[in-house]
């Protein structure tokens, strides 16, 4: 995921105060922590994979999925989610790994890093335009990969239903036709009304609605095997709430759908531009 360049100008910071930009600062434990946080992940990913959890969520920080190979930015040491679905890529039980990412910032890390590859389908909500600039509908992957991105920029202030709608319009089928053998999920909580950072509308009820969705994908295509890793989330009350809503539905409470309205149109026209994303994926080599 990350080159031997990347890791020792970051084991450099180890016990150190630094600033790599002006978003992304150091403090002396910060290095450690971020090694940890990777860390957590593949002990999740090993988890479900062995058979040890159903599911599980990794409560970490630093962030990750902002991290690209050879930059760490946007608060990211180490790209967390993408050092999870490498490991479990070279696992003999795992040839495709779907990664879901609802927080409100776009993984551009994430996406930079599997971008020319298909055994990964990477599918992220966020707000655009809005940081860190990149997630347009036109970013689809390249080479190998083309298809096997699929963006959806969306504009401030939407709501619980209108993430639901894009989950269920995209990404369900979109899953069905990649099928991975597990899920993965960057779940970022900036996208929640009360957050300061971010500009949406999302309630923690919204949150737990986005994890029922994803654990029935998890259900249908992985044997339920699902983890979600921590990425943004900035008002601490709704960042907790969010949290423990989404775990109570790994646990098995039950959601119900919101109630259904228009769909809106950056939804529409996220759909419509991936449409034939469908065939690309289900043909893969």
């Amino acid at each position: 995921v990350h080159g031997t360049r990347h890791c020792e100008s970051i084991l450099e910071l180890r016990g150190h105060h630094g600033a790599i930009d002006g978003d992304t600062i150091a403090s002396p434990e910060s290095v450690d922590a971020a090694f940890l946080a990777a860390g957590a992940g593949i002990d999740a990913v090993n988890a479900v994979m062995d058979g040890d959890a159903r599911n599980a969520f990794a409560f970490v920080r630093p962030p990750g999925h902002h991290a690209e190979a050879d930059r760490a930015m946007g608060f990211c040491l180490f790209n967390n989610i993408a050092v999870a679905a490498a490991h479990a890529l070279e696992r003999s039980d795992c040839n495709r790994v779907l990664v879901v990412d609802w927080d409100v910032h776009h993984g551009n890390g994430t996406q930079h890093i599997f971008y020319d590859r298909q055994d990964v389908l990477f599918f992220s909500t966020h707000q655009f335009p809005f940081y860190p600039g990149t997630g347009t509908l036109e970013e689809a992957g390249h080479g190998a990969g083309d298809g096997f991105t699929v963006n959806v920029p969306l504009p401030g202030g939407l709501k619980d239903l209108d993430f639901e709608v894009a989950f269920e319009s995209i990404l369900a089928p979109a899953a069905a036709a990649f099928d991975p053998d597990l899920v993965l999920v960057s779940a970022g909580f900036d996208a929640h009304r009360s957050d300061p950072l971010g500009g949406m509308s999302v309630t923690r009820d919204g949150f737990a609605r986005l994890t029922s969705i994803v654990s029935s994908i998890a259900d249908e295509h992985s044997d339920g095997r699902l983890v979600l890793v921590l990425e943004g989330g900035y008002d601490l009350e709704a960042l907790s709430g969010s949290v423990h809503a989404c775990t109570q539905v790994l646990a098995g409470a039950t959601t119900s759908p919101a109630s259904r309205g228009k769909e809106h149109p950056s939804i529409a026209a996220a759909r419509r531009a991936h449409r034939g994303m469908l065939s690309t994926i289900g043909t893969r080599e």
